[in-house]
């Protein structure tokens, strides 16, 4: 196993033994604090925003998808697709869920966006099982993210991003070994809050370096 393997494996199991009452509690905080990193972004409301939908142990995202719905904004959700490509459908309220056929989550019915509409939102909520201060993120496995993040950046055209983990996830810089895939991320929201990282090579659309 890898460095990252290693780390993964440990949060997860770490996660497995939270109860339900932490899970709604960190909901809770997690809502509470999205809601004040998105407020702060550049831009006029209503905005748009890429997020995802925490099943399981995760870092529950249903109250701030519901919240950022609330407050008017546009909440778009994630569908994996063939050779690690991901495909967005436009939620709310009504929306119905369907187990992915690729990866352990919970997939929104809907018409399916391409990418490229992530370019033009206003910000991205990343899933993560780890973060470290240097911007190092330890996805789920798949690497669908880390090939979105590489177009964007490629593209110049990636929005404010934030990676959702537990508070106890957000690890010292170096401690996640970077690898030529990674894309680094400026921040991480936690239950207690924003916690942002000093990151160079992160190419945000708005006011670039504005969230590192």
């Amino acid at each position: 196993m890898t460095v990252k393997d290693d780390i993964r494996a440990a949060h997860r199991a770490r996660r497995k033994a939270m109860d339900p009452a932490a899970l709604d509690a960190a909901g809770e905080g997690i809502a509470r604090h999205g809601m004040v990193w998105a407020a702060a972004l550049p831009g006029t409301d209503p905005k748009t925003f890429a997020v995802y939908l925490g099943v399981g142990k995760e870092p529950p995202t249903l109250p701030l998808i519901k919240a950022l719905h609330g407050a008017g904004h546009r909440v778009l959700l994630p569908v994996c697709e063939d050779d690690r490509q991901l495909s967005w459908v436009l939620w709310t309220p009504a929306t119905a869920f369907h187990r992915s056929r690729f990866a352990p989550i919970d997939e929104p019915d809907g018409e399916r966006l391409d990418s490229s509409v992530v370019a033009s939102a206003d910000g991205i909520f990343l899933p993560a099982t780890a973060v470290d201060g240097s911007g190092s993120r330890i996805g789920q496995g798949g690497g669908y993210y880390d090939r979105l993040l590489e177009r964007l950046d490629g593209e110049g055209t990636r929005p404010p991003s934030i990676a959702v983990v537990f508070s106890e996830e957000v690890l010292p810089a170096g401690t996640i070994p970077a690898e030529s895939f990674d894309q680094p991320v400026p921040a991480a929201l936690t239950p207690d809050g924003e916690v942002r990282f000093s990151v160079t090579g992160v190419t945000e659309a708005g006011e670039p370096g504005s969230r590192q």
